[in-house]
């Protein structure tokens, strides 16, 4: 069986975050974290070679397959901040179209910049997962 490559390690955050090329995206990120560590009580971790996430959860699936995941993460890649809701969008239908600028993967919440949402509903967007996903529902 594969083995998950984006796995917790001991990289440093700041450091992370400081390399960022564009001042847009090291401001946005430091607010990413900020909230993130906040609604989670957790520190951010960095996971694999570009994700910031929070808290840590086993999961085992149907198929056996068993992996490490964090409650909440982000990544700032080239075109888009990315925001990991773990538990999809299905039941965010109504944040959703509050939240201003954004598209979706099945995970993945894709925005340019905080400045293209509304930071209020982002926010009750990751809280509501981060208590979905620590509930185990």
């Amino acid at each position: 069986m594969a083995e998950n490559k984006t796995r917790e390690n001991h990289g440093d955050v700041d450091a992370f975050i400081d390399a960022l090329e564009e001042d847009r995206k090291r401001g946005d990120a430091r607010a990413l974290r900020m909230m993130m560590e906040r609604i989670t009580g957790e520190p951010a971790k960095t996971w694999g070679d570009s994700i910031v996430g929070f808290g840590k959860r086993h999961l085992v699936y149907d198929s056996g397959r068993e992996l490490e995941s964090f409650y909440v993460g982000f990544s700032p890649r080239k075109h888009n901040l990315t925001v990991y809701v773990m538990d999809g969008f299905s039941d965010y239908e109504k944040l959703l179209g509050k939240l201003g600028k954004h598209s979706t993967g099945k995970s993945c919440l894709y925005i340019k910049r905080l400045d293209d949402v509304d930071t209020e509903v982002l926010e009750d967007l990751v809280t509501r997962s981060v208590e979905h996903v620590r509930s185990g529902a």
